[in-house]
């Protein structure tokens, strides 16, 4: 399994409107080959806000997929209006899992 690790960096009184935004995106999400799940984590002790969004994918050439079509990108345009500057992101290779 893959994870795309995006930190972005919360503007001030929109981390309710980014959750909402994020939230809306899953159903389009889901529908892509290789997706096994989303979570979205903070840190409540830093000022700005900073969050990572962390998708899953089964391969790494499913992630990679995603970045060749539009949904990515609309994705993320969705979620940037909220945040300061560019997110960064990365790829992992997940070692270890295990959900309920």
């Amino acid at each position: 399994m893959y994870a795309r690790v995006t930190h972005f960096r919360i503007l001030p009184g929109k981390l309710v409107d980014f959750s909402l935004a994020v939230q809306s995106l899953i159903p389009e999400i889901q529908g892509q080959k290789g997706f096994r799940g989303v979570l979205v984590v903070h840190t409540q002790t830093s000022d700005p806000i900073e969050v990572e969004v962390l998708s899953l994918w089964e391969t790494q050439e499913d992630l990679d997929a995603t970045e060749k079509n539009l949904s990515f990108y609309h994705a993320l345009a969705r979620v940037q209006g909220f945040a300061q500057g560019f997110p960064s992101i990365h790829v992992h290779r997940v070692l270890v899992s295990k959900f309920a």
